[in-house]
């Protein structure tokens, strides 16, 4: 045996290739296990030494074989040096024999160079549960939690072939439009495909509004192209289009494109680069507190982790459709002075989960609420086109503000935000959306732009989808017709979908569901007896946690539980979007309808 390698050999480490005791010799043509076998002769052989846990290759430029070193092994310069030289001094024959006493002798210093020690342990991780961030831990989000991740292990198995008693899972746990069904609207996708690939601007398949906004859009940006950086707030002539939007849709209350901040979704906009970043401070007592509307979207408690501020509650009334009670408001806020100091308010309008649409007096009282309180009023408005009841309208905040006289409106500061991800369009990948924030102190709305600029600027792409949902084809166009044929479809569909589930949910005993005004969710409130809140508790599991793992496990429909958003102590509910197709969501309905009834009969 070549007394080099011997000094890498070891019982069952790698060395010269060696597994298990057995060498392993590489010739041009690959690897070879040879037991015994002895090197071919060696010219000129170039050491690489790895470090630490790494292995090092001895490669012969002459005939082609080379030997890996093992891991265990450690050489200081010096050393590595000194191997070398003994191995080009004739640590290996030039020619095919026995090996000679003096190359006996050179591997034997060779082999005494080399400094053999035991197997060191692996360094322990810097990055571990332990020492981790807290605050990063400590976020949770339950629309895509343990229930999902079921679920995608239920798909996987389906692939593979193993037997279920359903065909299919159904995601029925997330508002994502086209991924049930919804078609795009086609004006929106021939404006982005023009803008994507400019060459079709010369195409007589495209109707010339289309052409023309997409014209405005690339002149806009940076080489005519989407793919170039915009400005960190946003395209300009995009955040014109915004305020001139949100001006028509407020009925003539202006609005400055400077106030305007284009957004990669809405979650963007209130996450933890933009607004909410800003608002937090302080410690202890001291410590921003966020108001937040129990249930919510979990979205908020997750950046209020993120960020270390203090959730504060307050409770819709089930009872009556889901309403905000200012009593409510100020209980919770009285509560929380004791322990942080109360400085942001936010509300879901159209409400998520729970479907509701606020009425004008109620928005009227919030704003006064937060003028007394001197709260920063915090408005998602991602579901302002999705209203369905005949008796509700949408009111935005801001309108609402201007409409209570310059007391308000030129005091109370207000961030409200908007997406393409929902209303009619269902755009979610696109990630378009903005935030238009008034009465910010000009010093930090310097700040507030430094921080956006951090992230360069939201992806171009979707601040062009943005820019169509507010600036759609108008009467006189060419495209207005389909673009208001289209638009109206989704809305009327979604708004029968939303009283057939109100309907059908509430034929079942154990389940009620409030009347779904807006938005595009059922949350409805369910009864789950005794025994199957222990076997729940044994299980370690919230109770309408296994309830919806069952549903998912026996139906292949995937909901999400209502603790995921929050709820007073002793009620049980779950989240349900009603975006599938009519059929499909019949069927839903039925599937839990059949389930309930036999998760009663179990459980009683």
């Amino acid at each position: 045996m070549h007394a080099l390698g011997a000094a890498f050999a070891e019982p069952g480490c790698a060395a010269l290739g060696l597994c298990s005791g057995a060498w392993r010799v590489r010739v041009a043509g690959g690897w070879a296990p040879s037991p015994g076998a002895r090197l071919a002769p060696l010219a000129e052989t170039a050491l690489v030494w790895a470090w630490g846990t790494g292995a090092g290759l001895g490669l012969c430029a002459t005939c082609s074989f080379s030997f890996s070193f093992c891991a265990k092994v450690s050489l200081d310069g010096r050393a590595m040096q000194r191997a070398a030289a003994l191995v080009r001094r004739g640590c290996c024959p030039r020619t095919p024999g026995p090996w000679s006493r003096s190359q006996s002798s050179a591997a034997a210093e060779a082999s005494a160079v080399l400094k053999v020690r035991p197997e060191r342990s692996r360094r322990e991780r810097i990055l571990t549960l332990e020492s981790m961030n807290p605050q990063v831990k400590a976020v949770e989000y339950a629309v895509r939690g343990p229930i999902v991740l079921k679920a995608v292990e239920i798909e996987n198995e389906l692939q593979r072939g193993i037997k279920k008693p359903f065909t299919e899972v159904i995601r029925a746990n997330i508002g994502d439009a086209q991924a049930m069904g919804q078609q795009p609207i086609t004006f929106l996708r021939q404006v982005m495909a023009l803008c994507t690939y400019p060459n079709l601007l010369d195409s007589p398949s495209f109707p010339e509004d289309a052409k023309k906004r997409a014209r405005r859009i690339l002149q806009a940006c940076g080489g005519n192209s989407l793919g170039s950086y915009s400005a960190s707030q946003g395209v300009n002539c995009i955040r014109e289009d915004v305020a001139a939007y949100i001006t028509r849709r407020d009925g003539g209350v202006p609005a400055d494109p400077d106030n305007i901040y284009l957004t990669t979704g809405a979650s963007d906009g209130i996450s933890v680069r933009t607004i909410l970043k800003i608002l937090v401070s302080g410690g202890g007592k001291s410590r921003t507190g966020v108001l937040i509307p129990i249930p919510q979207y979990p979205l908020y408690s997750a950046v209020i982790s993120e960020l270390g501020a203090v959730q504060v509650n307050y409770y819709l009334d089930e009872e009556n459709c889901w309403a905000l009670d200012v009593n409510e408001l100020r209980r919770a806020v009285r509560e929380a002075k004791g322990h942080c100091d109360p400085k942001v308010l936010c509300i879901i309008n159209p409400g998520n989960p729970t479907g509701q649409v606020q009425s004008r007096k109620c928005i009227e009282d919030v704003i006064h609420f937060a003028w007394e309180e001197k709260l920063f009023l915090l408005a998602d408005e991602v579901y302002q086109d999705n209203v369905y009841s005949p008796d509700c309208s949408f009111h935005s905040f801001k309108k609402v503000l201007y409409e209570m006289g310059p007391e308000y409106s030129s005091n109370v500061e207000l961030a409200s935000f908007h997406s393409t991800s929902k209303g009619y369009m269902g755009e979610c990948g696109y990630r378009g959306g903005y935030m238009e924030v008034i009465n910010l102190h000009p010093e930090i709305k310097g700040q507030l732009v430094k921080l956006l600029s951090v992230r360069l600027c939201p992806p171009v792409s979707g601040q062009a989808a943005m820019d169509i949902v507010v600036n759609p084809p108008v009467p006189g166009e060419e495209s207005f017709e389909q673009f208001s044929r289209e638009k109206e479809s989704v809305l009327g569909n979604l708004a029968k979908k939303a009283k057939l589930t109100e309907d059908l949910f509430n034929q079942v005993p154990g389940i009620h569901c409030n009347p779904l005004q807006g938005a595009m969710y059922a949350f409805p409130r369910i009864f789950i007896p005794t025994k199957a809140v222990e076997a729940a508790q044994a299980h370690k599991m919230a109770p309408d946690m296994f309830y919806c793992m069952k549903l998912l496990e026996e139906t292949g429909i995937c909901v999400v539980p209502g603790s995921g958003f929050g709820q007073r102590e002793g009620t049980y509910h779950f989240r349900m979007t009603i975006l599938p197709p009519v059929d499909k969501l019949k069927t839903v309905l039925q599937k839990v309808k059949d389930f309930h009834m036999k998760f009663l009969e179990k459980h009683a």
